[in-house]
Parts: structure tokens; sequence; C-alpha cells
């Protein structure tokens, strides 16, 4: 196994057992968002250690996911036990046809991306979504928050964020300061369909719908 690879499922792992706990209860209210019939297919971009998906799959659901990291895809293979189909790419390019999926989903990718890249990964959200399907987006919400506790999950936010890699720290900063995602949705025929906020108001769930 590389080296590269290597690192990465530690870091994968590392993830599940300090991240994970804390967004589980998150990925359940998303859950809560979405309305899906029996054989619904959901695509998870980004999909890390397949955490959010495997909720899906163990409902019925026919689940899909892509993400750049080796590692990540390594973990979540095992995790899924072969009841998803995964794959290796960008996000920004993904090898699914027009108008594959009746869920897809990103929960905490689009801060992480450079300003450049979070409107064509939205585009190729929107290619990939059914007409009347639905795109979940799970994320930092830029606005006021509640006193005490969303001042508790802020002050924990910024310490997360500010202890990555100075790339993902650049990112989220510039997410925030830009407006987070609200700002993105017109350019790219997308619209607000559903929201609710966690964490004090700290975390948005947004579920999307198009435009046309």
């Amino acid at each position: 196994m590389r080296l590269r690879e290597a690192s990465d499922i530690e870091a994968a792992k590392t993830y599940d057992c300090i991240i994970e706990p804390l967004v589980r209860g998150i990925r359940a209210t998303g859950m809560k968002l979405v309305s899906l019939r029996d054989d619904a297919s959901v695509l998870d971009v980004g999909c890390g250690t397949g955490s959010h998906l495997n909720i899906y799959q163990k409902a019925g659901y026919k689940v899909f996911g892509i993400d750049l990291s080796p590692g990540m895809l390594n973990v979540a293979q095992k995790k899924l036990a072969g009841q998803a189909g995964f794959c290796l790419g960008d996000v920004a390019h993904m090898p699914f046809l027009d108008r594959s999926f009746d869920l897809v989903q990103a929960v905490f990718v689009l801060h992480t991306l450079p300003d450049a890249a979070r409107s064509p990964v939205l585009a190729e959200v929107r290619r990939v979504v059914k007409r009347e399907g639905r795109f979940l987006v799970i994320d930092y919400h830029v606005g006021s928050s509640r006193f005490l506790i969303g001042w508790l999950w802020k002050a924990a936010t910024v310490l997360i964020e500010n202890v990555a890699d100075r790339e993902h720290t650049r990112n989220y900063r510039s997410f925030m300061a830009n407006g987070g995602l609200p700002p993105l949705l017109a350019q790219n025929g997308l619209h607000i369909d559903q929201i609710s906020f966690v964490g004090g108001g700290t975390i948005g769930l947004y579920l999307l719908a198009r435009s046309e």
C-alpha cells in the first residue's frame, strides 16, 4: 500500500472516531427533511467514510458515493460491505448520466472547496439530479446564532476548521466571508425548498430544488 493511501486511511479512521460522533445527530435531522420513494437512488458527493450513505442503505435506498480520497473510500467500502457503488473522482466532473439520482447530498463539503470550485460543483449536481429530485446540503450557516449553545458550537467549529491544513482553513474562511451557500444558488439554477438549523443556528440543512 502506498504511503499516501495509508495516511489517508489513518485520517479516515481518525475522522470516524472524533468528527463522526459530533455530526451523527445532524445526519439524522437531514434525513427527516427528505421524502423518498422506496426505490430511490441517493448520491453522496464527497462521501468520506460513508457514514451517511450507511444510513440510507439501511433504509433500503440504492446508494452511491464519490470522493477524491482513496483512504476515505477504502473505509467506506468496508463499512458498506459491497452494498453501495463508489467512485474515486472529482465532484466537479462526475462520471454519472444526466438526471440519474433522486437525491444528491453534500455534507460539510462546500466549505472545503476553493471559491472557484463551488459553482462548478453545484452545476454538476444540478446536472445529475432528476428534474423532480432534491439536493441536500449540510454546511455552516452564516448569520446570528443563539446564546450559549450557538456560541459553543461556533467556538468548536472555529477550532476544528483552524487546526485543519492551511488550504482547508483558507477555503472555510472564504466560504463564511462570502455568505455561505445562499449567494451561490441563483447563479446555479437552484432554490431552497426547505431549511432547518441545528447547533444553535451555526449549521444549516438546506433542501434544494431546481429552479426551472
